[in-house]
């Protein structure tokens, strides 16, 4: 059996610079038994399931499961009677075998959150922050929050690299956009123009020694949403009410859009299961569509955005005309991309969601009407952005390569 350190090896892989594809290759095949046992939860699996699932044969797939039992990742969870022949042996997935950590950089505060192999948050912190108070300051903090909350819950005296309850795969930093994901280099932050350029990723790999994966806050959190498949809570503001049935995302190929309303609005978009960055990583800078002619200044120097029109809205109490807003800036986006589902999250949707998902819905449902189109729901997502962030680190490893 390997030691652990030879399993904390195979998980990181890569060098600590690397790009967004961080983990070791485990293959296609690994990947798809991985992301099984993901989502069957403490229950497990047999490995007859895994090879009717898969397609793979029950040689491959009893040579992949060995393979990741030795490496500490995979463990018996009982058995489980069978039609004939002796019960079948049930196997899982150690959640503690591995951890990610996840990073929302806002331009007034940070949120850190340690998680497991499958996603769920184990401890967290939030603190101020001033995106603007220069790149030395910033990184020294988010540096010093990560390096914290590992040696708090995992130990190792602060390194990453050698944690005694598990490896640290790797650190996911979620920020607002515009920037290049794939070599992680900021470009002209709204309203923060002294960050254009900064190689964010380098920067923060070589002070704490571990990988990192740089993306915008809207991307992170819609891809958390679509490797879940939870769009929300359930309640789809339409004028119908459905179970939680997920975002649509996932591996079943659906298409959403996330409007992220907070210190800035933005937009992640999923289109047939993959998160779509675009050719520079621009796609999602939903904020900055003009939607008023000779409208008020926004930050990015256009007039009229939605961005600009919505905060405003919010800041002056009229939380009616700020929904209004979204749901036009949504309705635009319906009509160019015909998604399945509008997602909304951040901070200031959280402080009034039923405001906001049902203005929204309302735009939208007057759309409809003119079209003669069915309603694009419309949902209030769970979870946040740092959730998303760790998402960038663990998604590679069963097998979604959009992270």
């Amino acid at each position: 059996m390997r030691s652990a350190g030879a399993a904390a090896s195979a998980l990181r892989g890569g060098g600590a610079t690397g790009g967004a594809n961080l983990l070791a290759v485990r293959g296609h095949n690994t990947a798809l038994v991985l992301d099984l046992l993901r989502t069957a939860g403490a229950e497990g699996i047999s490995r007859l399931e895994l090879a009717e699932r898969t397609g793979l044969t029950p040689q491959a797939v009893s040579k992949i499961t060995a393979r990741l039992r030795a490496e500490r990742l995979v463990t018996e969870a009982g058995h489980r009677a069978s039609t004939g022949g002796k019960p079948r042996t049930v196997l899982r997935l150690v959640p503690e075998a591995g951890h990610a950590v996840g990073v929302h950089v806002d331009r007034d505060e940070t949120r850190v959150v340690l998680a497991d192999l499958t996603g769920a948050t184990v401890a967290g912190l939030r603190t101020p922050l001033d995106l603007g108070a220069g790149a030395e300051a910033v990184l020294g903090r988010v540096a010093g929050e990560v390096t914290a909350l590992v040696e708090r819950v995992l130990g190792g005296g602060g390194d990453l690299r050698a944690t005694p309850a598990g490896p640290v795969l790797g650190v996911g930093v979620a920020l607002p956009g515009p920037l290049d994901h794939v070599s992680g280099v900021l470009h002209r932050v709204t309203g923060f123009p002294e960050w254009d350029g900064f190689p964010l990723r380098a920067e923060l790999a070589r002070r704490l020694g571990v990988p990192v994966v740089v993306d915008k806050d809207t991307n992170a959190a819609a891809l958390r949403l679509a490797v879940g498949g939870a769009g929300g809570d359930g309640t789809v503001h339409d004028g119908t009410v459905h179970g939680g049935d997920g975002a649509g995302g996932g591996r079943a190929g659906g298409s959403f859009a996330y409007l992220h309303v907070g210190t800035g609005l933005g937009a992640g978009l999923v289109i047939g299961g993959a998160v779509h960055r675009g050719a520079r990583t621009g796609a999602g800078e939903f904020g900055h569509q003009v939607v008023q002619l000779d409208g008020p200044p926004c930050g990015c120097g256009n007039r009229g955005c939605v961005e600009a029109l919505c905060l405003a809205a919010v800041a002056r109490g009229d939380l009616t005309e700020a929904a209004r807003v979204l749901g036009t800036g949504a309705g635009n986006l319906v009509a160019l991309l015909d998604i399945d589902l509008v997602l909304l999250g951040g901070r200031t949707v959280a402080a009034a969601p039923e405001a906001f998902a049902d203005g929204v819905a309302a735009v939208l449902a007057e759309r409809a009407r003119r079209t003669g189109e069915p309603p694009v729901p419309v949902r209030v997502a769970s979870g946040g952005v740092a959730e998303g962030a760790a998402q960038l680190v663990l998604a590679p490893l069963f097998g979604r390569t959009d992270g």
